[in-house]
């Protein structure tokens, strides 16, 4: 599973919002699939960048990534390597085009799981919200925050009292 980061949970946030209000969307287009919209938000390059750097490569997002090395010089591959470096790892990827995770289908009620498909606009935009949802839940234990100037504005506002 991804490590969860705000800069993905953003990502995933943003690229679901731009589906669910009509984005781009063609699941046969490497730029433009579940992938290639994540990619798009995370790395900034467009879905034509996208695509012609996958067509270098060989298949689909799970065929690229099962075939992915870091050391090919392969623009797909260090594509890979920057989505890599933003929390992902390759399950997620290959999960992500097929909407496939176990963890994040189980949080989907089971007569909408039964329902969903990899390339259905819908299902993309509640798969990914369902995944960050969970990215939250498991960064929100590890924030700290410091408080320690509230406690100073009290002591302040006691004093003038």
């Amino acid at each position: 599973m991804a490590h969860a980061n705000l800069k993905l949970i953003d990502a995933l946030r943003i690229t679901a919002q731009k589906l669910a209000e009509g984005g781009n969307y063609q699941w046969g287009h490497m730029g433009s699939c579940n992938c290639g919209n994540l990619a798009q938000e995370l790395t900034k390059l467009t879905k034509a960048e996208i695509h012609q750097f996958a067509m270098e490569g060989r298949g689909d997002w799970r065929e690229q990534v099962e075939q992915f090395c870091p050391s090919s010089g392969l623009n797909i591959d260090l594509l890979i390597v920057d989505l890599l470096n933003h929390g992902l790892n390759v399950t997620d990827l290959q999960d992500l085009e097929w909407l496939s995770d176990k963890k994040i289908l189980q949080r989907i009620p089971l007569e909408k799981r039964n329902k969903m498909r990899h390339n259905v606009r819908e299902d993309v935009v509640l798969y990914m919200n369902t995944w960050a949802d969970m990215l939250e839940e498991q960064l929100i234990p590890h924030i700290k925050l410091n408080l320690d100037f509230l406690a100073k504005e009290v002591l302040v506002e006691y004093e003038q009292v």
